[in-house]
């Protein structure tokens, strides 16, 4: 509105808004929200690692007789190891399956990790017995042959049922897996030509052939290499040379340049 000024004058006045303001203030946790979501982070992480520590620790599981199938199952591989790729674990199946002519019932087992003082023989005879206590009704199951692996300790160990015994020989056996079998883990994890050479062996004497025998090792020959031996090298003189040489290099320089220089 229009004020008069001290002369009598009408003077135009006008007021300004005056803006304002307001700065925009950050919004943070309440203390004990942000407590609330560390501690579910911290929870969170944990259980992350828990599970990824405990996932080796399940994969290698001590294995006893009571964690195998209680009876025979339609396989005749259990790989339980996981050690065995697609080809060879059908190769094996169907070298077991040829055993049925000669009512044999074969099969081949692989664990990664046997329970605390438990052996693969042992666990193979209570394998056998487990198998054998309560056969179907007015059936008579071929008599097993088991092969088993440790893939742990790379141990192998060979279980036949009687009356198998009178064909394959404890000792037979025994020789078998620890030769036949044994060789291919020792020289590599080649569990599938282990279990491949094992089962053409016992074949052969199952079918009335005589014993192919243990495997043939072979020695390591050594390289014959031309760099000395430390006792070739305390037995040389060629240190003495190599000081003759050098005294030799210093004085002759001398002496030759204090004749030409008199």
């Amino acid at each position: 509105m229009p004020e008069r000024s001290s002369n009598g004058r009408l003077v135009a006045s006008r007021t300004m808004p005056v803006a304002s303001v307001t700065r925009p203030v950050a919004a943070a946790l309440p203390v004990p929200s942000l407590r609330v979501h560390l501690r579910r982070s911290l929870l969170s992480l944990a259980l992350a690692i828990g599970l990824v520590l405990a996932g080796p620790i399940a994969a290698v599981r001590a294995v006893s007789v009571a964690d195998l199938p209680p009876r025979p199952p339609v396989e005749h591989v259990i790989d339980d190891a996981h050690v065995l790729s697609r080809a060879g674990n059908g190769e094996i199946e169907r070298q077991l399956e040829s055993f049925s002519p000669e009512r044999v019932d074969a099969r081949l087992i692989t664990l990664s990790r046997l329970d605390y003082g438990l052996d693969l023989a042992t666990l193979g005879y209570q394998l056998v017995d487990r198998w054998s206590a309560d056969p179907p009704a007015g059936s008579t199951p071929d008599p097993l042959l088991l092969l088993l692996i440790d893939t742990q300790t790379r141990s192998t160990a060979i279980v036949a049922q009687a009356p198998l015994d009178r064909q394959l020989p404890l000792e037979l056996l025994d020789s078998t897996a620890s030769t036949t079998m044994a060789q291919p883990l020792r020289s590599g994890d080649r569990y599938r030509q282990a279990g491949v050479d094992a089962l053409q062996r016992l074949a052969t004497v199952l079918q009335g052939g005589e014993d192919p025998g243990e495997p043939v090792v072979e020695e390591a020959v050594a390289v014959v290499s031309n760099i000395p031996t430390r006792e070739e090298t305390s037995q040389s003189n060629a240190f003495t040379w190599v000081v003759v040489l050098l005294v030799v290099g210093s004085v002759v320089p001398m002496l030759t340049w204090w004749v030409f220089s008199r």
